[in-house]
């Protein structure tokens, strides 16, 4: 704090020495109406400012959009991110702006002694904004943190069984998505989900599809959906979907998605979003009904890729 110099106070004190009672500062201070106009203007100008946050995220997220986009960067998507060279050129453009935010916006934590790269970061920022491309929802805006592991990492979880006796298991994971703010990957399997494009098995774009589920709260298969009609049509036709999935397991008859799905709806959505994107042909043939929803709500049609 910058105090004024010795000897400045008794100046600033002559000037209203000997003031009359009824003085400027007296009426300041004993003025009932004061201290109300003083909270109104303080809340006035709180609402402006809080009316000004979106104009000014929106106006900085423009400019970062415009800067030139890294030629280092593009080495990395023809390297580690096939899916990106499936995308027409004017999605390219726009994954290429949308990735210009997420990485100004997102920080990148590396665990067990992982150190962070460009690499990482570049491939792993591809991923969550494939899933966001023509979506006017912005960048994940719950997202605070993405968490890398060099592999595979073991968490502890508790549970209870069917006759509530409480146990605690270690499970080892590949990916993780919190509703606090944070994903957590293997970069290890974040990079082979990459490589293959047509298993429908890609760790990031489950995490990130966790993340929108969990943007109206905790992941349960009903992510952000605009319009009454949509809710409608997605509820009921996962619901059917998801039911028939869990009579496959049951049954050991094979189905286009993985037996992980038919856990829960949270796990049945995100499991859905990497076929979509990584096997959207045999999608649409096997499940038009469930494939049309999620062109729906994603707002992309794979089938159209190159």
């Amino acid at each position: 704090m910058h105090l004024p110099k010795q000897g400045c106070m008794p100046a600033l004190l002559k000037i209203h020495h000997g003031c009359p009672a009824n003085s400027l500062f007296d009426n300041f201070e004993t003025s009932p109406t004061m201290p109300a106009f003083i909270i109104l203007c303080l809340g006035v100008l709180l609402v402006l400012w809080f009316a000004g946050q979106p104009w000014w995220l929106e106006r900085r997220r423009q400019a970062l959009r415009q800067q030139p986009f890294p030629a280092a960067w593009r080495v990395i998507l023809r390297q580690h991110v096939p899916l990106y060279q499936r995308l027409p050129a004017d999605l390219q453009r726009q994954i290429r702006q949308q990735m210009q935010v997420f990485l100004a916006e997102k920080v990148f934590i590396g665990c067990q002694g992982l150190l962070v790269t460009d690499e990482m970061r570049v491939t792993v920022a591809a991923h969550a904004c494939l899933l966001i491309l023509n979506r006017p929802a912005g960048c994940y805006p719950n997202l605070r943190q993405i968490l890398l592991y060099p592999g595979s990492f073991v968490v502890e979880r508790d549970h209870t069984d069917h006759i509530g006796v409480a146990h605690r298991a270690r499970q080892v994971l590949a990916g993780e998505s919190w509703s606090q703010g944070q994903v957590v990957l293997s970069w290890q399997d974040t990079l082979e989900g990459a490589a293959v494009v047509d298993d429908g098995q890609n760790v990031a774009i489950h995490e990130f599809a966790h993340q929108l589920d969990q943007e109206t709260g905790h992941a349960n298969g009903a992510p952000r959906l605009t319009r009454r009609a949509q809710r409608q049509s997605w509820s009921a036709v996962l619901g059917t979907e998801f039911a028939t999935l869990q009579a496959r397991v049951t049954r050991g008859a094979p189905s286009l998605f993985c037996d992980y799905a038919a856990t829960d709806p949270a796990e049945f959505f995100a499991v859905v979003s990497e076929v979509f994107f990584e096997q959207s042909s045999q999608m649409a043939q096997e499940h038009p009904d469930l494939y049309r929803e999620f062109c729906q709500f994603y707002q992309l049609d794979p089938l159209n890729w190159s």
